[in-house]
């Protein structure tokens, strides 16, 4: 069998637009799967200074990405500090400007609303300049169009688009959806997984589905 790609690379080909995020991310609140890729002809590996935005490790919010997802150009990933205060007269961030609008004002990081962590499935396909806004959460094997805005919770094998994006399909019928969520592919090993990529990238839906019950992935 040929190589199989190294997930501790950070370039996975000799394009070198598509960059494997998890080698380059260094804050300690951004966790990212192997195989999780970056797309950008210009900055791949500037992924968490240009596209994850307002990241302060302190706020105590995270943002998680799954396995084998595929981030398009341009995708942006707002955290929580982005936000304003919201339960006062004013939204104005006054704190931040020092000086006596400092003294007379609560810090500014204590008064913001907690959306949670930023949690991104497996095998997701983020569309070409879309917007996460925070505490977002996009189920495995999700799909949003491009110039998307996620301000909502996705389910799994859904098809999402639009700002604010909404539900445009499920990718596949009730009973396939339950049988890739059983055998969760990207957890499988290395060697095992590339063996069974002829039944992954199959058009034939019903033929997968059939060879996935004959292996034991059945419902109930």
């Amino acid at each position: 069998m040929n190589r199989i790609p190294d997930a501790n690379a950070v370039f996975p080909n000799e394009y070198k637009t598509s960059c494997f995020i998890k080698n380059i991310i260094k804050a300690p609140n951004i966790m990212v799967g192997d195989y999780t890729y970056y797309d950008d002809p210009v900055d791949p590996t500037g992924f968490e200074q240009n596209n994850v935005l307002f990241n302060y490790p302190e706020f105590g919010d995270r943002l998680i990405i799954g396995k084998f997802c595929q981030i398009a150009c341009g995708t942006k990933f707002i955290m929580g500090p982005a936000n304003h205060r919201l339960c006062s007269v004013t939204t104005y961030p006054f704190n931040v400007f020092g000086g006596a609008w400092a003294e007379n004002t609560p810090p500014h990081l204590d008064q913001l609303p907690h959306k949670g962590d930023t949690d991104i499935g497996n095998d997701v396909w983020i569309g070409r300049e879309s917007v996460i806004m925070p505490g977002v959460k996009i189920g495995d094997g999700a799909i949003i169009t491009a110039y998307s805005v996620v301000a909502k919770d996705i389910p799994a094998y859904a098809v999402y688009g639009g700002n604010p994006a909404k539900f445009i399909k499920k990718r596949f019928d009730d009973e396939l959806i339950d049988l890739l969520l059983r055998l969760r592919w990207w957890n499988l090993e290395p060697e095992v997984l590339a063996s069974i990529l002829p039944l992954l990238c199959d058009p034939d839906l019903e033929q997968v589905k059939r060879a996935l019950k004959e292996n034991g992935y059945k419902n109930g």
